[in-house]
């Protein structure tokens, strides 16, 4: 009987704590949910891409009875981590039945300008749309970026912020054609690194290059500034710059030179070849020459006369015949 009674006496105290628990669970599920609690994760530097108002709105509109027990917490969650600007959410319930909600906001690297189109990118690579309300300061990208060069184009921007050199000479970054180029704020060159490989090796090139030369110049003097091949920097000068006339003019004649002289071997080369159709022109001066001397096989006069005679009659007709063959010939 006494184990009975325990027994019952157990059943019963279980059953009333039952009871009391469903109760106030029902109590609790019918309590209107408070103003809920969000806290925006900053980071360095800070971003506004979303507020607090804009997470309590979103929060109201998923759960419109505003009920404790008709709120759905992975749905919010997953709500949140949708949008374009949250890069991680978390939302729970604390024991006063406050609704807590974490946001992390994405952070910009660089701003993409490509077909037309303005987007951000962070620091994983995940491309997400500018905001109407807040623009985030950094460098511009532009040109056909592909998408397996984002994370690479990152490490570079995150390097030219870290280095005060170049981040007081870089203010952007152009694709063109294959080749990357670092957009530059003194000056109209810009600074040509070719792929993303070695980076720190070219950057550390143009410095030395500013360094040593160009501190003495007008930066407005150069067009570009190449230093994507190795051990070696190639500049090219600004033709819309005066003081580079008399460096453009002489480099022009000195092009033209070998242009003339392969013009004029062009020209040897012609002349060179026509003689071959006059060369029939010569048996009939040396036919010539040989029948006159037939005619003086009998002079009158005395011998000794008349090896003189034959030597000057001679030698005017080979003269006039060798200068006819070269009137042909030019």
């Amino acid at each position: 009987m006494k184990n009975k009674y325990r027994i019952l006496k157990i059943l019963v105290t279980v059953g009333i704590l039952v009871f009391l628990l469903s109760f106030s669970l029902k109590r609790f599920s019918e309590k209107p949910v408070s103003e809920p609690k969000v806290k925006l994760n900053q980071t360095a530097p800070s971003v506004y891409f979303i507020s607090e108002k804009e997470v309590s709105e979103l929060i109201k509109k998923n759960n419109p009875e505003n009920k404790i027990g008709t709120l759905d917490i992975p749905k919010l969650e997953k709500k949140l981590n949708d949008n374009d600007f949250v890069d991680s959410a978390n939302v729970y319930l604390d024991l006063n039945g406050t609704l807590n909600i974490d946001v992390k906001q994405r952070v910009p690297v660089f701003r993409l300008q490509k077909g037309g189109k303005d987007s951000y990118v962070d620091a994983n690579g995940v491309e997400f749309p500018i905001s109407r309300n807040y623009s985030f300061p950094c460098l511009l990208v532009s040109g056909d970026v592909k998408k397996e060069e984002y994370q690479a184009l990152g490490n570079l921007v995150y390097k030219i912020n870290k280095d005060d050199f170049s981040k007081k000479y870089f203010i952007g970054i152009s694709k063109y054609k294959g080749d990357y180029s670092l957009l530059t704020s003194e000056g109209n060159y810009k600074v040509e690194i070719g792929d993303l490989n070695n980076i720190d090796f070219k950057v550390k090139g143009f410095k030395t290059f500013v360094e040593k030369y160009m501190i003495y110049q007008n930066p407005e003097k150069y067009k570009k500034i190449s230093v994507k091949y190795e051990n070696q920097i190639v500049t090219t000068l600004n033709p819309y710059f005066k003081e580079n006339d008399s460096v453009l003019k002489a480099q022009q004649k000195a092009l033209e030179k070998p242009l003339a002289k392969a013009a004029s071997k062009e020209d040897a080369n012609k002349t060179e070849k026509k003689p071959t159709v006059t060369t029939a022109s010569k048996p009939k001066s040396q036919e010539k020459d040989k029948a006159e001397p037939k005619k003086q096989e009998k002079p009158k006069t005395t011998a000794k006369q008349d090896k003189p005679k034959t030597q000057q009659s001679a030698s005017p007709k080979k003269e006039s015949a060798k200068k006819k063959t070269k009137i042909v010939v030019e």
